[in-house]
């Protein structure tokens, strides 16, 4: 998937106090439930669990949005094979609600086939396996374990799931489906996700995932989704000093949903300029004007 970074200038940031115009609380920029024609457009909007799609048709937008979200090693493609979805567990009706998702779409120049993935054998040809829950946590461990050196992308639906070595995990909480994801057995695989997924991702229990990012319009500004957004580098000095905690920035969006500039609101200088710095990349949706949006990241959480 590729993606453009907008507003690469340097930041222009400075400290302020001030924070009584704020009236909304920040929120966690999460996929919240995904409409499936928007998913397949490559959007990510936050739509109500009363927009008539499905657990299953949400679940199934998801593997397609992941699978054309994902880089894998050279190594993994066999000159034009398609890209291969297997499912462990569950039943025929939502490997069929799969199949419809993804039928006639294509990554790049290859197509998506999906099939039940029953034995070894047929994971080894998948891209990217879902274990359903009713799968059992017994048997998707022993097949986590079997798969620990191969480049597929594992997704789940199991509160152990990233527990057990798994990547993504699927969360249904309140009626609204919501994923996160454990970076470290991505790096691992040698699998890269897109930034935006990257940084909409819920923090994952129990994984090395990284700090949350939040967001919210101030007063009188214009919400605004976030497009494009690359999470910022946790500064190697911070580390080794062991600065850590919430740093929170005011961004100024132009109406086309590039930034214009950034304003430090508080915490530490060095955790503040990382986020400031990679805010200024950041793309939010267009809107009729020009808004403010406060932004919040936790670092070293």
């Amino acid at each position: 998937m590729e993606l453009e970074l907008f507003g690469h200038r340097k930041a222009h940031c400075h400290r302020t106090l001030e924070t009584g115009g704020i009236r909304l609380w920040v929120r966690k920029i999460t996929l919240s439930i995904v409409a499936i024609a928007a998913l397949s457009a490559g959007a990510a909007p936050t739509v109500g669990p009363t927009d008539g799609a499905s657990e299953y048709q949400v679940k199934a937008a998801y593997l397609y949005n992941f699978i054309k979200s994902t880089e894998w090693p050279e190594q993994s493609w066999q000159n034009d094979a398609p890209l291969v979805i297997g499912v462990v567990g569950g039943d025929e009706e939502f490997v069929d609600t799969v199949k419809r998702t993804v039928s006639g779409k294509t990554v790049g120049l290859r197509s998506i086939t999906v099939k039940r993935a029953d034995s070894i054998a047929d994971l080894d040809l998948c891209h990217l396996v879902f274990f359903r829950s009713s799968a059992g946590r017994k048997r998707t461990e022993t097949i986590i374990s079997t798969l620990a050196n191969a480049a597929i992308l594992l997704v789940g639906e199991d509160n152990e799931f990233l527990r057990q070595g798994g990547m993504i995990n699927l969360v249904l909480k309140n009626g609204t489906v919501r994923f996160e994801l454990d970076r470290a057995s991505l790096e691992r695989a040698g699998l890269r996700l897109s930034p935006t997924l990257l940084a909409l991702a819920n923090p994952g229990r129990g994984s090395s995932n990284a700090p949350t990012i939040e967001s919210a319009a101030v007063a009188g500004g214009e919400s605004r989704r976030l497009k494009v957004g690359t999470p910022p580098v946790y500064p190697e000095i911070a580390q080794k000093m062991n600065i850590k905690g919430t740093v929170q920035v005011e961004a100024s969006v132009r109406r086309d949903g590039t930034v214009k500039e950034v304003k430090v609101i508080g915490g530490h200088p060095l955790l503040a300029d990382a986020l400031a710095k990679a805010v200024m990349g950041w793309q939010y949706e267009p809107a009729a004007k020009d808004s403010q949006v406060v932004v919040r990241f936790i670092f070293g959480q």
